[in-house]
């Protein structure tokens, strides 16, 4: 398993919809187009000519999971394309883990101060994962500030 930042690589993209498409529209049944998505797209110019980092994590060179740190500003960071294949949740492999360990130490090391989220209000396993790694659940009211996800029933989160 490795987990790497993204690189433009045709075969890896291809993955990553494939993966970002099961987990959203056949696991989750959100009905998410990949038209609503085009950050993934433009992977370089949304997340890393923004101060951000979007990584990816391999087994026998295929894209198994995923996550992003989009900036907001300067203190403000959104955690975002959180994805992984079921068989690799959990023990023994831990996958979710290792890929938000990987995004945390960037953020520590960046100086930002705060972590947003949305998550669909039906993941209940993201909500416990999210819940045991220190982050809150707020209201609408709360999220002092605006950004675009595709709003499906969604948990707003943070982690101070």
């Amino acid at each position: 398993m490795e987990i790497k930042p993204f690189e433009n690589n045709p075969k890896h993209l291809a993955e990553l919809v494939d993966l970002i498409n099961y987990c959203q529209n056949i696991e989750a049944n959100l009905d998410i187009k990949m038209a609503e998505q085009s950050d993934i797209f433009e992977i370089e110019a949304y997340y890393q000519e923004q101060g951000g980092q979007f990584w990816i994590a391999l087994q026998n060179n295929s894209v198994v999971g995923s996550i992003a740190l989009l900036p907001f500003n300067q203190e403000i960071a959104i955690l975002k394309k959180f994805f992984t294949y079921p068989e690799f949740r959990g023990h023994p492999v831990r996958l979710g883990q290792k890929l938000f360990d990987c995004f945390y130490a960037y953020y520590s090391s960046h100086s930002f101060s705060r972590i947003i989220l949305d998550t669909p209000e039906n993941e209940s396993r993201s909500h416990f994962f999210y819940e045991k790694q220190g982050f809150q659940q707020i209201s609408r009211d709360q999220l002092d500030i605006d950004y675009p996800f595709p709003d499906r029933n969604s948990r707003i989160y943070e982690k101070r």
